[in-house]
């Protein structure tokens, strides 16, 4: 393909933040029809590429063109006027907003001086039954969960008829069979002469779809090549600059004293009757489909949500836990799935949002102690190996994995005795992945305990001492290591659904 094919070229961009250099000359091509995939680790310099292209941010160096013309993107609104709509990886949309008022945010149509609902209703109505999606006009996007929000985003971009459709992580909070729809869509989007740059760090899909990858590696794009052309361990080596011999490190441990034990908690329509214990040393996995119960029975435990029955253990005396505070107080701590809903304050600098749990040990006699509190953050950002240019810098900026990486920094603050950790490695690439998983093995080896619930099932079998399945609110069984298999963990996943055909049989 030649010149005339790329409806997307960008020519020496380069951005840097104080103290950081985000993109050093990067050159990059996108031809017509194709799906080019990004890859990376955290903070290569992938979304500030992909923000510099959406208009969030404005290159110091450089030039884009469209179609062959060079242009100056200003902003968001002016980005989708040149054809570009952008899915964030960190999802963007007013809580409290019905969903078609958060599909036509900033693009109200008009009737008169007033805003034409009647159309938006209709056309929402209709857009929503073409994409064979079961909801209402009118659901407030609060009570609908993360991967029906990702759904929806991507809704959102592709409703704009986007010619360059930007997708960074969508997979990271949809089932399977979201994925293949979501695949198809691309597939359709690809016949109608759309152009997508893709975003993953999960080379399953990467290589599903991809006819291009262009691999960045500290700000530099490193290498584009034909998909065909490359394999899987070459992108993760020119990705890391290494070779990862073992994806999934796992150490021994000495299985210690019962932490936590749960008995028959219940809440009524979410999960029944939920039953399990964790010892120290042990990194335990929950395992299940898209809405078997696993979040919610651990946002119970945390104090997040009510329960309606059931009892708590911790070392061996039983609790109430009716918020967070207690469960801090009793030795718990929790990453919650979503980060950017409710694992960070953006607008807060990392120092604030490692500290945030913990302020009791920087706070003495009324007053904030900050030599302690620069200790803490810089001894706590150092062993998770935190990238910023310092402390101060708004976590907002950082990429995913360094988000998450501040995360678990302020909650091993607190020191707890059990770590919930629900889909730590979200959106983190193979490296940032690897030190998540030493950080947890180094955990368990101290004598504590961990929670991990997970998605992806290759993950649970490699670091896992145990895996409980859930299915329905339900747990349907559990593994020990010994009786891993991924075929093992879908048969309890969907067992439910198979007694419910065998009794109908």
């Amino acid at each position: 393909m030649g010149a005339e094919n790329n409806v997307l070229e960008l020519s020496n961009i380069t951005k840097t933040f104080p103290g950081v250099k985000a993109l050093d000359k990067v050159n990059f091509k996108l031809k017509k029809g194709t799906v080019h995939v990004l890859c990376g680790e955290n903070g290569a310099g992938k979304s500030t590429l992909m923000k510099i292209i959406d208009g969030v941010y404005k290159q110091d160096e450089g030039d884009i063109l469209i179609n062959g013309q060079k242009v100056s993107i200003k902003d968001p609104l002016d980005a989708k006027k040149h054809g570009i709509a952008m899915i964030f990886q960190e999802l963007s949309y007013v809580p409290d907003m019905t969903l078609e008022e958060n599909l036509w945010l900033g693009n109200w149509p008009r009737k008169g001086p007033g805003i034409d609902w009647k159309y938006i209703r209709t056309y929402t109505t209709e857009l929503l039954k073409k994409e064979g999606l079961p909801y209402q006009p009118d659901v407030k996007l609060r009570s609908l969960s993360v991967s029906d929000i990702q759904m929806l985003e991507i809704l959102k971009a592709v409703s704009n008829d986007a010619q360059i459709i930007i997708m960074d992580e969508p997979t990271s909070a949809i089932t399977n069979k979201e994925v293949d729809k979501l695949f198809a869509k691309i597939e359709e989007l690809k016949a109608r002469g759309a152009s997508i740059i893709y975003i993953s760090h999960k080379m399953d899909e990467i290589f599903r779809i991809a006819d291009e990858i262009t691999i960045f590696r500290d700000g530099r794009s490193i290498i584009t090549a034909n998909a065909k052309d490359i394999t899987v361990d070459q992108v993760v080596e020119y990705m890391v600059n290494r070779k990862i011999e073992n994806q999934y490190p796992k150490v021994e441990t000495k299985v210690g004293k019962e932490l936590l034990r749960v008995e028959h908690l219940t809440r009524n329509g979410v999960f029944q009757d939920v039953s399990f214990h964790l010892h120290g040393g042990e990194i335990v996995g929950f395992a299940g489909l898209m809405g078997a119960g696993r979040t919610e029975t651990m946002r119970a435990i945390f104090g997040l949500d009510p329960y309606d029955s059931g009892s708590i253990f911790i070392n061996q005396k039983q609790v109430t836990i009716k918020n967070v505070r207690q469960s801090i107080q009793n030795g718990i701590a929790m990453l919650t799935e979503d980060r950017r809903r409710s694992g960070i304050i953006p607008i807060l600098s990392v120092r604030e949002n490692t500290t945030l749990a913990s302020l009791e040990r920087i706070f003495t006699g009324g007053r904030l102690h900050p030599r302690e509190e620069q200790k803490l953050v810089a001894e706590s950002c150092e062993k998770m190996h935190v990238k910023t240019a310092n402390y101060e810098t708004p976590i907002q900026t950082l990429s995913g994995g360094n988000q998450q990486k501040v995360i678990f920094a302020k909650w091993l603050l607190c020191n707890p005795d059990v770590l919930i950790a629900d889909e730590p490695t979200r959106g983190i690439d193979v490296g940032a992945k690897r030190e998540i998983y030493n950080l947890m093995n180094q955990f368990a080896l101290d004598g504590k305990g961990i929670i991990m619930i997970s998605s992806e099932l290759p993950e649970l079998i490699g670091v896992c001492d145990r895996i409980y399945v859930m299915c329905e609110g339900h747990i349907s069984g559990m593994l020990t290591r010994d009786q891993f298999s991924q075929e093992a963990i879908m048969q309890l996943a969907i067992a439910v659904h198979r007694n419910e055909e065998e009794l109908a049989q």
